[in-house]
């Protein structure tokens, strides 16, 4: 098994001045029930991406689901996440990006691995939007 399915320390998300930046500055989209908050940092990081995921608490009263859908979350971003590697690498680009879960019910890991899915494909056209806007 290659590297490419791996989540590992690098890859996450845990700088508090960069998740903050993330809401302030960043932008955002929805695939329901995902909303993606995204930002390309003004200061170079260690890896392509930086992700986190999270989930409300004022929705899910318990941590066990809460942690639970956090799992199914990294897990379907881990299986997915290759080729919006791709893109980044080859556009030269950096980002951090922070999952939402906005439903309020507990998702089953196949619509959770199909909406993930989506999120990223929307994100990649939105890099490579972003960038032949920029080199017109």
């Amino acid at each position: 098994m290659g590297k490419e399915f791996t989540y590992s320390k690098q890859e996450k998300l845990k700088s508090r001045k960069l998740l903050e930046a993330i809401f302030k500055k960043g932008q955002s989209f929805t695939v329901y029930p995902i909303k993606l908050f995204y930002l390309q940092p003004d200061e170079p990081v260690d890896f392509y991406i930086k992700a986190g995921v999270g989930v409300s608490s004022r929705h899910f009263k318990h941590a066990v689901d809460r942690n639970r859908i956090k799992r199914m979350l990294r897990e379907a971003y881990r299986t997915q996440k290759q080729p919006l590697h791709t893109v980044l690498a080859e556009n030269g680009k950096q980002m951090a990006a922070f999952f939402l879960y906005i439903d309020k019910v507990l998702p089953e890991y196949a619509v959770l691995e199909l909406k993930m899915q989506q999120v990223l494909a929307k994100l990649e056209k939105h890099i490579q939007h972003e960038n032949l806007a920029s080199n017109t």
